[in-house]
């Protein structure tokens, strides 16, 4: 009988042995030798019925299809725009992919995203070179106006966000802030100063304290400290809304 050598949420080393036996499977950055389960990437061991995965706790983001990312303009091209996405390519965002207006041979493109401007995009194809292609078609995806930018672990990304949506809810409740979680670890804020500060400083104990139990009910406390409120959690949100926030949450505005 297969048994747990190493207690769930422990963090692993690559090379140590997390489980003996045939009960479990190797999933994400975890591999099996012989009858053992091994680490192979130094993270936190979660186990979801039999499979044992290895969430990353360091790491650059590796652009994968269907993320949803925040990105900035860096170049304006004869065919598009190509942004810098917080990992080690740039990705391209081609007119076909940016608008359904209708673009005239030789336009100026800056009408659409000039140099420097912030956009939520999704990314819709990686080739086996890395180059990665992005649309701004889609609800929620769009240029971004004022606010402001932090970047994260994007490791820490999901817990950030929380099942469904709920962490990032809770510090949009208690700060009153639009909050654009992108998977690359850029995440977009806008609110007043005060309260973007906060919720800066909620993301950072967040991206900081991750791995340690019991982080919602401290995230709860540290916002009623700081907000002198209970934040209260939002209504939940519809089927469309929920897969949106596994990607990259939609804030209020877009939700109207």
């Amino acid at each position: 009988m297969g048994k747990l050598l190493v207690e769930e949420r422990a963090v692993v080393v690559p090379g140590e042995q997390i489980a003996e036996g045939m009960d479990y499977l190797p999933a994400q950055g975890a591999y099996r030798k012989d009858d053992m389960i091994l680490a192979g990437r130094l993270g936190l061991l979660t186990v979801d019925g039999r499979a044992v995965k290895i969430i990353s706790l360091s790491g650059r983001y590796a652009p994968k299809r269907n993320d949803v990312i925040i990105g900035k303009v860096i170049d304006v091209m004869m065919s598009g725009w190509r942004m810098e996405i917080n990992c080690a390519y740039s990705a391209m965002l081609s007119m076909k992919d940016a608008t359904s207006d209708f673009i005239a041979r030789g336009a100026d493109l800056t009408q659409f995203f000039n140099l420097g401007d912030i956009v939520v995009a999704k990314i819709v194809n990686v080739t086996s070179q890395k180059l990665v292609d992005l649309s701004t078609k889609g609800p929620g995806l769009r240029k971004l106006y004022g606010g402001r930018l932090i970047y994260v672990n994007c490791n820490k990304v999901p817990r950030i966000i929380g099942k469904q949506g709920s962490m990032v809810s809770l510090i949009k409740n208690a700060t009153g802030c639009k909050i654009i979680v992108g998977q690359n670890g850029v995440i977009w804020i806008s609110g007043e100063p005060a309260q973007e500060v906060i919720a800066i400083e909620t993301i950072k104990k967040i991206e900081e304290e991750s791995h340690v139990s019991g982080l919602t009910d401290r995230i709860t406390e540290f916002l009623e400290k700081t907000c002198g409120k209970f934040p209260q959690q939002e209504q939940q949100p519809f089927e469309g809304e929920q897969q949106m926030d596994a990607e990259g949450p939609m804030d209020e505005e877009q939700q109207q």
